[in-house]
């Protein structure tokens, strides 16, 4: 299953990261970066280190000691993929290359302007599968100063979205909601993601977990709507009329088929 949502657990805080799998993220994230006091990282890497020997998580690492972080985490079993924050060609190359022969993914967060900058070149380093947002960071480098429904941070949205595409990644995952009280705000903004090309979100605290899964989550009705679009030109006609009048054509249909793809994903966990 393509995860929908992923939670950040300080990789120093064992009793968190030993409860996390049973909070209801598709996938969590052993944090080493931000969540992590400088003078405890060796902590956090020995602690990160532990839980991957018995759970499964992604490992953020810090920018700055990738060769430090990855000799800790890059041979436990638990180790789905590593996130690297601050994605640039050169940073990205360089984890490729501390990985060696293993077979590990990597998400790359956006949040400096030289990595926009060269998105394309991060969408197509070795190894990313996927693409995510830090949009405080970006916000922060670019002088930003983002309202209620962070409109200046669209464009950039875009152009994230339009660079996963284009390299075959799996859509991007969007930045996490800092208001972590506000519920419907933060599913008023997850939607919003979803119609702007996202299909994840990360999640900084486990009450946000099923907010995001139900958002990117494909309901009855839309399922049902699906393969009735589907049918439509399963016979070998190029262009047909729904029940609504709307007329239907194989990029209809392409919309059609990804969200069936996303519903089935579901059923097979």
């Amino acid at each position: 299953m393509t995860p929908r949502s992923y939670l950040y657990v300080p990789g120093d805080q064992s009793r968190l990261l030993d409860g996390a799998a049973r909070r209801g993220a598709d996938a969590l994230i052993a944090d080493l970066e931000d969540a992590v006091a400088v003078a405890n990282k060796g902590a956090a890497r020995t602690a990160v280190a532990s839980y991957l020997d018995t759970g499964t998580a992604w490992v953020r690492i810090n920018a700055d000691t990738p060769a430090d972080d990855l000799a800790a985490v890059a041979d436990r079993p638990g180790l789905a993929g590593v996130v690297v924050p601050k994605a640039e060609p050169a940073l990205l190359s360089e984890v490729d290359v501390l990985l060696g022969s293993r077979r590990v993914p990597v998400l790359a967060l956006l949040e400096t302007a030289r990595g926009l900058r060269h998105l394309h070149a991060v969408a197509e380093s070795p190894r990313v599968v996927r693409l995510g947002l830090g949009e405080a960071d970006l916000a922060g480098e670019l002088n930003l100063r983002p309202g209620p429904d962070r409109e200046e941070l669209w464009p950039i949205r875009s152009a994230v979205v339009v660079a996963s595409a284009a390299a075959g990644l799996l859509p991007p995952v969007g930045p996490v909601h800092t208001a972590v009280r506000d519920l419907s705000d933060l599913e008023r903004t997850t939607e919003l993601l979803l119609r702007q090309g996202f299909r994840a979100r990360t999640a900084i605290t486990p009450t946000q977990l099923a907010t995001i899964n139900a958002v990117f989550t494909p309901s009855a009705e839309e399922v049902e709507k699906a393969r009735a679009t589907v049918a439509l030109l399963s016979s070998g006609t190029g262009v047909a009329v729904d029940a609504d009048g709307r007329m239907v054509d194989e990029a209809v249909v392409r919309s059609a088929r990804e969200v069936l793809a996303r519903s089935e994903g579901l059923q097979e966990q």
